[in-house]
């Protein structure tokens, strides 16, 4: 199993770029040779050097590249933007035991203006949704253990998403987490500039950002794989 990764070549940004000023089937078909070799597979080395690493500080989570590597391709049946494909390249590293999205995951991806990585629950339904709050309204002071310490403020600040306006429905105003309660996503983010993917520093990154963000996946996770979401 790979242990490390050189970066991606340039054509990998190049493409998207291309992609993104020519998102249509045509375009994409005449240079598709160019994403299975410099998109698509150093993609995989990618994912399988993070699952091969990952070992050691979040085994619990699934690393098949199969199963973690998202489609280039975009789901336009329910959406006004019809365009076909994604110009961007992903992965998400998602727990056992728990549906694909609804768990808290590791993620990232590149695109031609950032490399992002992102940890936690980003699309909850109202079941999970409900659950995740009860975990936080009983042991938020073990959240904000997470969330307070040094490290990890400097590496994400504090937790995102998008938060209701009002508390939650059963859930009372002065609790002593109404803040974290009031959430509807759950995950912390870091950024950097789309230079990094060319190098041998994105690796190691990814693997410390993912190191840092495992004890708030693992938080998050608690309650889901008990009740087997």
């Amino acid at each position: 199993m790979a242990t490390g990764f050189a970066g991606f070549p340039p054509e990998t940004l190049k493409f998207l770029r291309q992609l993104k000023r020519n998102n249509n089937r045509e375009w994409f078909l005449a240079n598709k040779d160019t994403y299975e070799k410099k998109v698509k597979a150093p993609m995989m080395d990618l994912v399988i050097a993070l699952g091969g690493a990952m070992q050691n500080f979040a085994p619990e989570l699934i690393v098949d590249p199969k199963r973690a590597l998202f489609r280039i391709y975009r789901d336009t049946r329910f959406s006004k933007d019809k365009r076909p494909y994604k110009t961007h390249i992903s992965a998400l590293f998602a727990p056992r035991g728990v549906p694909k999205l609804s768990g808290a995951s590791l993620y990232f991806h590149i695109e031609p203006a950032e490399v992002i990585v992102a940890g936690g629950v980003y699309g909850p339904d109202s079941a999970t949704l409900r659950v995740l709050r009860q975990h936080v309204a009983a042991h938020w002071e073990d959240l904000l253990a997470i969330t307070n310490r040094k490290d990890f403020k400097k590496l994400f600040g504090s937790i995102e998403g998008d938060q209701l306006k009002r508390p939650p429905l059963g859930f009372p105003p002065d609790h002593a987490a109404i803040d974290l309660l009031r959430h509807k996503q759950f995950y912390v983010s870091a950024k950097e500039k789309p230079s990094l993917a060319g190098g041998t520093r994105l690796f190691p990154w990814i693997l410390t950002q993912f190191a840092a963000m495992m004890p708030l996946i693992r938080f998050l996770n608690a309650p889901l794989i008990s009740k087997k979401l």
